[in-house]
């Protein structure tokens, strides 16, 4: 996952991926950027059998 991202972090350790939620002037409070980039992570960790487990 190479993908930039301005709300979230993602990592990839061997085969976990970590999702880091990353608006700490808002308290990491969800808005819809949020809400599309941690969607758009997850369906692409989804479709990529080598991740075995994504931490949030």
């Amino acid at each position: 996952m190479s993908k930039a991202y301005e709300t979230i972090k993602v990592e990839r350790d061997e085969d976990i991926l970590w999702i880091t939620l990353n608006r700490p002037h808002r308290l990491n409070a969800f808005n819809d950027v949020m809400m599309e980039e941690l969607y758009d992570a997850l369906m692409t960790a989804e479709r990529d059998p080598s991740i075995r487990c994504v931490v949030i």
